[in-house]
């Protein structure tokens, strides 16, 4: 897993900027006013997760519009399962041992 993913989302407004651009590709306009914030913020924050991978850019006229580059996620998902699994074990465990504390209880 590439820690800079981590990275560029551990900061509240790049995450912001994310859950925006999941509903589809956005301008650096559009960002700033939904989020109210100025746009040199905005375009750092878009720098910073474009320099990581997470977003892309593409000009039309003269607008940038900025949307999601799946790839990142697709990575940062297949970490987070083997923590799932750990998870899902503990959590099976934890269940098998209080069933028998139950039924021990309950004799």
């Amino acid at each position: 897993m590439d820690t800079t993913t981590l990275n560029a989302l551990s900061e509240p407004n790049r995450l912001q900027i994310v859950e925006l651009l999941r509903e589809g590709p956005l301008t650096v306009g559009e960002i700033s006013e939904r989020l109210q914030i100025r746009q040199p913020q905005v375009s750092k924050h878009l720098r910073v997760l474009s320099d990581a991978g997470i977003v892309k850019v593409h000009a039309d006229a003269n607008r940038r519009i900025y949307q999601l580059r799946p790839e990142p996620f697709i990575q940062l998902n297949a970490w987070l399962e083997s923590y799932r699994r750990i998870w899902e074990e503990r959590f099976d465990s934890l269940d098998d041992y209080l069933k028998v504390m139950q039924e021990k209880e309950e004799k």
